[in-house]
């Protein structure tokens, strides 16, 4: 007999005149690829019609600007284009057949602003405000009346527009340094005016474009409002004045969405999407707060949230009415249905490695490293099994290795899959005990269950040679034989022990440790030692953390080198290696840094041999992942996802 596990979590909730079928909703996630006229295009909507067909109760779309004059993305969505109604309404669709309540976010970033050629970004006062994320500084004009009127009525038409659309709740941003926040904080609102200066004066202006929505898409009509229930930063309001805001707030809004921090403030950015090395959950204590100050309004929390039983205890703790997921359900759309029906075992848990992100914000698109699916949901509702069922080898059973003999699976293939140790998972295994690495682990223990379920026959201690695969006499090969450290030609390299060694075994590790690279291996192994209580050094040619596209985690990196005190030495190649420690030249000449323990974390090399004796073993052949060339999960992943698909 079924029992729910989580019966607080997926009871409804109802918010104005509309009922919600569960807690947990879809927040909302931007995307960059609308058309040149602002309009959703086919990937965007299956982006968001894949979230309501995997159980939540709202999907919001994300980042739709209500003044195309004044977007924050090039390419995002703006209600005010002329002819949008028949793609929205087709998007809503999409959304609400599923039985998920459509939901849009109205965003104006006010001072962030990407403006039109000719249009000065404003702010509430002139100014110049320092760029985003690294952007050079602006230089921006206080919004005045005239101004304040046309943004007011630019929100209750885009209100009018969702409602004729087939939206069912409207968004209002005001958080994370956009530009409600900035006119209702006192960190960045210094106006002397009704609109400056004192709390109520703060907050006049966004209550004007509340009432305005109110008014246009009258009562009953479900409007959610984010704000930042503490910007985190020094110098910033706390959640005392988050509470301030929220009172002011209740019963003008039927939901109170509670994040923190500011996206535009590279401090507090991590916190605002928590990294890997912050907790599960971080940021519900700011709702939690804020729940205690209203009385009439509902209250949302988000932030690191992926696990049931964390969000079943916040519904039934109190702590908020609602669970709002973004990377969550980008990782694992299907995450709400897994968890009614009992499934939780099967859920992806986001890592929080903020390839997602890095990768909109460098190229324009949303992907994930573990989710091989969301870049590309409209291609994987035609999915079809294989035409011609092959026999197919998959040789190594790391992160790629695992993606690509599931996928074969799936698709009617019959697989072996050959790993030359004693367990499958590959190098990430080593890091099955860092703290901040605990989703990484459970996706490895998931996939080798996948494996299981899917009876795929596996070979682990079996290193595949020619003669073996001739035997086997398959008719598809799929190499994925990972990679091998690099050992440079320094003296005294012999010395050093491998990174990989170290996170099986941090005792290998003395108490003054320098590690010899700076990449994400060298950086993360920093972390966790220096987390440990040992004295780390760190020491990179590059002038920087070298974390190639995803620099939103090198943010993460960097600001947990800072609080653990890690000794950085960039610009500064090694020279020797000797039992006093390491050797190295920077622009100022030598340089000694005394250590117990040198770590070689200097990058891999794509074990390509062994890949290359099988290549003539089967009429079909591919090589993924490192042992092509030495990248990153989310490649790792995706290449052997798509190279499954393709056999057959």
């Amino acid at each position: 007999m079924y029992k729910c596990k989580y019966p607080h979590l997926f009871s409804p909730i109802t918010l104005g005149n509309v009922v919600f079928r569960n807690r947990i909703f879809a927040a909302p996630t931007g995307l960059f690829f609308g058309d040149v006229n602002h309009r959703p295009v086919n990937e965007n909507m299956r982006f968001y019609e894949r979230k309501a067909k995997g159980g939540a109760a709202s999907v919001c779309v994300g980042d739709a600007m209500v003044d195309k004059e004044h977007m924050h993305g090039s390419y995002s969505l703006s209600l005010d284009t002329p002819d949008i109604m028949p793609a929205m309404n087709r998007l809503s669709g999409l959304i609400s057949r599923h039985g998920a309540v459509a939901a849009i976010e109205f965003f104006h970033p006010g001072s962030a602003a990407n403006t039109a050629p000719g249009v000065r970004p404003f702010g509430p006062q002139d100014g110049i405000v320092e760029g985003a994320l690294g952007h050079p500084p602006v230089k921006v004009r206080a919004l005045d009346r005239e101004g304040m009127d046309k943004i007011i009525i630019k929100h209750a038409d885009a209100a009018r527009i969702a409602k004729a659309c087939g939206f069912g709740m409207v968004f209002l941003h005001g958080g994370h340094g956009f530009l409600m926040h900035q006119f209702m904080s006192p960190t960045l609102n210094h106006r002397t005016d009704e609109y400056g200066g004192s709390f109520e004066n703060r907050m006049r202006f966004p209550i004007e474009i509340i009432k305005a929505v109110r008014a246009a898409v009258g009562p009953g009509f479900p409007i959610e409002m984010r704000i930042s229930g503490s910007e985190v930063y020094e110098g910033g309001y706390g959640i005392d004045y988050g509470c301030k805001i929220a009172e002011a707030l209740d019963g003008l809004v039927d939901l109170i969405h509670v994040s923190a921090g500011s996206h535009e403030d590279a401090r507090v950015f991590t916190v605002t999407h928590p990294s890997m090395f912050l907790e599960d959950g971080v940021n519900v204590k700011y709702a939690a707060e804020v729940k205690k100050h209203v009385k009439i309004s509902k209250v949302a929390t988000i932030g690191a949230l992926s696990d049931p039983e964390l969000l079943e205890e916040i519904i039934a703790g109190g702590k908020a009415d609602v669970v709002e997921l973004a990377r969550g359900i980008i990782c694992d759309p299907d995450l709400p249905n897994k968890a009614r029906e009992g499934r939780e075992d099967e859920i992806v848990h986001c890592m929080r490695c903020l390839t997602c992100f890095s990768n909109l914000i460098r190229h324009g698109q949303i992907v994930c490293a573990l989710n091989t699916e969301i870049e590309n949901a409209s291609e994987h509702i035609c999915a079809m099994p294989a035409s011609s069922p092959k026999k197919v080898l998959v040789v190594g059973g790391g992160v790629a290795g695992m993606e690509a003999a599931i996928t074969c699976a799936d698709r009617g293939h019959e697989v072996v899959l050959c790993e030359k140790s004693g367990k499958l998972g590959g190098v990430l295994r080593c890091e099955d005990d860092v703290p901040f690495k605990k989703h990484l682990k459970g996706y490895l223990d998931l996939q080798e269950r996948n494996i299981k379920k899917r009876g795929i026959r596996v070979m682990t201690d079996t290193e595949v040679t020619r003669e073996f695969a001739e035997r086997m006499a398959p008719d598809a090969i799929i190499a994925a034989t990972g990679s091998r450290p690099l050992i440079p030609d320094i003296p005294g390299i012999e010395r050093a022990v491998l990174a990989k060694d170290v996170y099986l075994c941090p005792d290998k590790a003395g108490r003054k440790t320098v590690i010899l690279g700076g990449g994400l291996v060298g950086a993360e192994l920093a972390i966790y030692l220096g987390g440990l209580g040992r004295e780390v050094t760190l020491i990179e040619m590059l002038p920087s953390v070298n974390v190639g596209d995803n620099m939103l985690h090198g943010m993460a990196i960097g600001i947990e080198l800072g609080r653990l005190g890690i000794k950085l030495a960039f610009g500064t190649r090694i020279v020797e290696i000797n039992d006093k420690g390491v050797v190295g030249r920077n622009a100022d000449g030598r340089v000694f840094f005394e250590a117990d323990t040198a770590v070689n974390a200097l990058g891999m090399l794509p074990g390509s041999d062994a890949a290359e004796k099988l290549r003539f073993c089967a009429p079909i052949f591919h090589m993924i992942g490192d042992c092509l060339a030495v990248k990153n999960i989310y490649e790792a992943t995706r290449t052997a996802h798509q190279i499954a698909l393709d056999i057959g």
